[in-house]
């Protein structure tokens, strides 16, 4: 069984920092892309960043370039994105998801329930 487990969540001022973690088990980790999504209330869901475990690709939405960053632990399965110079408008929703590299940011196969991570102004 595939499974993907966000931790990391939480609340924050803005200007703080976050790191998000995604573990990730079932599958062949190397194979995979995994993508960071995020959804507020009322908005489409968005994706922030990517990163190719074969190759170390990376792929960063604007909103979040230069703030955040993804990483990958491969001997744990488990990626990570660090989240800098938070803003309010980074609240929602957060959730992981494994797949291939052309299916960011549209959609991935396979999908965490999400982290949620609030920031206050």
């Amino acid at each position: 069984e595939v499974q993907l487990v966000e931790s990391g969540g939480g609340l924050v001022q803005a200007g703080g920092s976050l790191r998000l973690s995604c573990v990730v088990s079932g599958l062949t980790f190397d194979d995979y892309a995994i993508g960071w999504f995020r959804q507020a209330p009322g908005k489409e869901r968005e994706g922030v960043s990517c990163i190719s475990i074969s190759d170390g690709r990376t792929y960063y939405a604007d909103s979040v370039k230069g703030r955040f960053t993804i990483s990958s632990d491969n001997a744990k399965n488990t990626v990570y994105l660090q989240m800098n110079s938070l803003k309010p408008e980074d609240t929602a929703v957060y959730y992981c998801a494994a797949g291939g590299w052309w299916e960011f940011p549209y959609g991935m196969g396979y999908w965490g329930k999400g982290t949620l991570v609030t920031v206050s102004s």
